[in-house]
C-alpha cells in the first residue's frame, strides 16, 4: 500500500510503504521525526531528498558522500550494526546533508554525520564521527567532481 507524503517544497508525493525509512537514532536537531522517505527528481540528481513523513516542512538534501570524496569511508561498531540489523554491508546506502547556500562555491556536506540506510529492511540512522578529520561543512562545490560514470558509489562501511 502506499502512503501520501506532505512536502512543504515538493507539495503530495505518493510513496510505496515498503520504501519508507524508520531513524533508529534521528537525525539532530530533529529527533522528533522518526519516519522518513528519500525522493529522487530527475532534475536535482545526484541529490535527493531525505523528507519526513510526519511534518510537511523537514527535509533535507542528501547526496552520496563518494561523488565529491572519492575516498570516503566510515567505521561502525558492533552495536550499530545490531541497530540497524545489518547482516551485509552492501545493503548499507550513505548519505550526507547538504547545506544551501546563496552562493553555490559555499554549499557544504557534513561529512562527519553521515546517514546510513540499511535498504533490506529500511532502518536508518544518523552516525557522528567524533575522531574524523573530515569536516562538518566541507564545501564541495570548490572540488572537482568527478565524472558521474567513474564513480564508485559504494561507501565502505568497516566493521
Amino acid at each position: 500500500m502506499d502512503m501520501i507524503v506532505q512536502s512543504l517544497r515538493l507539495g503530495e508525493i505518493e510513496i510505496p510503504e515498503e520504501k519508507l525509512i524508520y531513524m533508529e537514532r534521528p537525525v539532530l536537531g530533529f529527533e522528533d521525526y522518526k519516519q522518513f522517505c528519500l525522493i529522487e527528481i530527475d532534475e536535482f540528481k545526484p541529490f535527493l531528498w531525505l523528507q519526513s513523513t510526519e511534518k510537511p516542512a523537514v527535509a533535507f538534501l542528501v547526496v552520496n558522500p563518494k561523488i565529491f570524496v572519492s575516498d570516503y569511508k566510515i567505521e561502525i561498531n558492533s552495536k550499530e550494526i545490531a541497530e540497524l540489523d545489518i547482516e551485509n554491508v552492501n545493503s548499507v546506502e550513505t548519505y550526507v546533508v547538504v547545506t544551501l547556500s546563496d552562493k553555490i562555491e559555499n554549499m557544504t556536506i557534513n561529512l562527519q554525520g553521515p546517514i546510513l540506510i540499511n535498504t533490506e529492511n529500511q532502518r536508518g540512522k544518523q552516525l557522528v564521527l567524533v575522531n574524523s578529520d573530515y569536516e562538518v561543512n566541507y564545501k564541495f562545490m570548490t572540488h572537482t567532481v568527478e565524472e558521474e560514470t567513474e564513480v564508485n558509489r559504494e561507501v565502505p562501511v568497516e566493521v
